[in-house]
């Protein structure tokens, strides 16, 4: 019985407690199981009888009831929250190579610790890889106190009010919950509810998400939950954090290891589809339509081609699937590394592509004269954005795929990285393109400056051969030299840097030192101010580290960490100057190539006009410290994902004054791997090598940094 009848003959406590319940139990049927069991108007008939019952009794109000899901006043900003347990990150695999190795390295170690028989197979808990937002719901004695972003993976924002309205999260759990549970598990939205939601924003004039994941992101981040309310997101739990204060009877005969990692009290069940089959018990939503229990590599692998298969026919995105090995005494043997444990991996999806025509091929000249092709394209989503343009790498590759102005080409896109044409749809192509005398040639002149494109030998790319008379690479050049690991010149932007060659002004970085605050405060976007400021921060740029100065000439082969070897080795700038490919040879990690190239740059006799300009205007280099005596004396450091508190420059710069060098590459000489968060195959190989492996707060300990 429901609705009114039932309610007319109960005391207002009673019927207000009949309501919730059968509310709650049509929420749970419809968000968490996907099977309503009334229509919209009978639940929307039980909830107008509730909302008056409790107009009417307002001391029978609770924070669990379902009407208190919607309606709570804004939010002035965001708080933060430490997690008790800290929301670790997984490790990648793109390849199914990369599965093999995880796997035997899995398998491997758990023989070794007798936990598996010479012939016997992991066994693997599988699930969708959810494109959503990492949440923490913590619920004390069954009641929903607070959710959190994951954040850096140690701290994250306090979203408890706009959590609160996601019907798929229950707000007290069901049954003997126990004293203290943290919840993992991901926010999403379904496709129907992301174009819903579009609709009515272009109906409002107001933004239109690209992607459901962004619609979730923007939405959870409203500071008025009312909105959110309004927004139609999910929540499937997938993990768990701190368990506190089990009740007795559900007490099980395995005890979660490892204080600071999860918790130390005794879990419900000893495998991870077991704790997720409780979880679900408690009325939390669990993704177990795609969930699978598989057996060894092959069983992955299978896994993965499955899903691919019925990826698209799914009512939500997901952008690869997750494997975990499944008991959890064995993932107490396998332990974590840096911020990822060892016994689970993310493998992700191929890149997304599409289709659109190509509608020109033109050419973009790089701060070296790098001549590289790039693909105009009649707007197309893909990846999540809409692309315009897409590399076409080089001249080789456009050959190699024979991509032509006119064909229909498929787009590729994946994640952050550029869009690139990965060839054309040959059924597709108009028979005036397929004609032989179609096909694009390379130009021989530079499109800027007019001077020869050649390729050197054995070099996949082209280059413009005008140096800085080529107003591209003058350009490019400029905005390198004043770059932040460079002279580091505040203001001296891309657009200014345009206009100052574009009118003549500034044609080479010496230029840039008898610029005056009058004179730039008649360009475009310049005001009086913003030109005083701009010629402090060249004043101050007068004195850069010999290294800063030797990188920013932007001499070819000469990154960061080489410009700083080799200004440590030789001390100033006309011993530089004056070396032999011999003498440069000398230089730690300078071989022939970086060897030719920089005293290739200095036997050009303008290159050594500059520097006398640069010196005539004041500029001055300073020599490199040497920090030979540092902790890090000689040793090689790999950085690999982000940290939660130091960027790379940061890091680089503490290993430095310590004494170290930073590498992009991990060999058995490598002495430390520094792993943050979305660590990939760097940190991989170091398992592999045995090279000790460190987080932020293992660098920090290292270096004997409290920043």
């Amino acid at each position: 019985m429901t609705g009114s009848k039932a309610a007319s003959s109960l005391s207002p406590q009673e019927a207000v407690a009949r309501l919730r319940g059968e509310i709650e139990q049509h929420n749970y049927r419809y968000y968490v199981q996907d099977d309503p069991s009334v229509s919209d108007a009978e639940y929307d008939t039980l909830m107008r009888e509730l909302i008056a019952l409790e107009t009417a009794h307002p001391e029978l109000v609770t924070a669990e009831s379902p009407t208190q899901r919607v309606g709570a006043a804004p939010l002035a900003a965001f708080g933060s929250v430490t997690h008790a347990v800290p929301m670790l990150s997984l490790g990648n695999a793109f390849e199914a190579e990369d599965v093999l190795d995880f796997d035997k390295r899995v398998t491997d170690t758990l023989r070794s610790a007798g936990l598996l028989g010479p012939e016997d197979e992991t066994d693997y808990f599988c699930e969708l890889k959810l494109d959503g937002l990492a949440i923490s719901l913590r619920y004390e004695k069954g009641l929903l106190v607070q959710a959190a972003t994951r954040g850096d993976g140690q701290t994250g924002e306090d979203v408890t009010s706009n959590i609160r309205t996601i019907r798929s999260v229950p707000l007290k759990l069901k049954g003997a919950a126990p004293d203290v549970l943290e919840v993992r598990g991901e926010v999403l939205m379904f496709r129907a509810d992301f174009d819903r939601l579009n609709q009515a924003q272009g109906e409002r004039g107001e933004k239109i998400f690209v992607n459901p994941r962004n619609a979730a992101a923007g939405s959870l981040r409203q500071l008025d939950p009312r909105i959110t309310a309004q927004r139609s997101l999910r929540f499937f739990a997938y993990s768990w954090g701190e368990v506190h204060g089990l009740p007795r009877s559900q007490h099980g005969e395995y005890e979660e290891p490892a204080p600071g990692t999860r918790q130390t009290s005794t879990l419900p069940r000893d495998t991870h589809g077991g704790m997720l089959a409780w979880l679900g018990e408690l009325g939390l939503p669990i993704n177990v339509k795609h969930n699978k229990h598989v057996r060894g590599a092959a069983g992955l692998l299978g896994f993965y081609e499955d899903v691919g298969k019925l990826r698209a026919s799914l009512p939500y995105d997901i952008d690869g699937v997750v494997y975990k090995v499944d008991a959890l005494p064995a993932q107490k043997v396998l332990g974590f590394v840096a911020r990822a444990p060892r016994f689970a991996l993310a493998h992700k999806f191929p890149a997304e592509e599409a289709t659109t025509e190509l509608l020109d091929i033109e050419v973009q000249v790089g701060r070296t004269g790098a001549i590289t092709p790039v693909a105009r394209l009649k707007p197309v989503f893909v990846g999540g954005v809409t692309v315009t343009n897409a590399t076409l790498h080089n001249e080789g590759e456009i050959r190699r795929k024979d991509v032509r102005k006119g064909d229909t080409v498929i787009v590729r896109r994946a994640g952050d990285v550029i869009p690139e044409v990965v060839g054309p749809v040959l059924a597709k192509r108009p028979p005036e393109v397929a004609a032989g005398d179609n096909a694009w040639t390379y130009p021989t002149s530079c499109p800027v400056c007019g001077s020869a494109i050649e390729r050197p030998e054995g070099e996949a790319i082209a280059r413009c051969t005008g140096g800085l008379f080529c107003a591209a690479q003058r350009k490019q050049t400029l905005q390198h030299a004043a770059g932040r690991k460079a002279l580091d010149i505040e203001g001296l932007g891309e657009k200014l840097v345009e206009q100052l060659v574009d009118k003549g002004r500034v044609k080479s970085l010496a230029d840039i030192f008898g610029l005056t605050a009058d004179e730039l405060a008649e360009y475009d976007r310049m005001g009086a101010k913003s030109a005083e400021n701009l010629v402090a921060a060249i004043d101050k740029a007068r004195q850069p580290t010999l290294g800063r100065l030797l990188f920013a000439l932007g001499i070819r082969h000469v990154g960061e960490s080489t410009a700083r070897d080799v200004a440590r080795h030789f001390g100033d700038m006309d011993a530089i100057m004056n070396a032999s490919e011999e003498q440069l040879l000398a230089v730690t990690d300078v071989g022939p190539a970086v060897a030719a190239s920089i005293h290739r740059f200095f036997a050009e006799h303008h290159n050594r006009e500059i520097i006398e300009a640069l010196r005539k205007h004041g500029v001055h280099p300073v020599a490199e410290a040497a920090a030979r005596g540092g902790v890090l004396a000689g040793k090689t450091v790999v950085l690999t994902g982000t940290m939660p508190n130091w960027t790379r420059d940061d890091a680089t710069r503490h290993i430095l004054a310590a004494g170290g060098k930073v590498s992009g590459s991990v060999s058995r000489k490598t002495a430390y791997v520094v792993a943050g968060e979305d660590a990939g195959s760097k940190l991989a190989k170091a398992q592999e090598l045995g090279v000790p492996i460190l987080d932020e707060d293992g660098l920090k300990a290292l270096l004997g940094s409290d920043e």
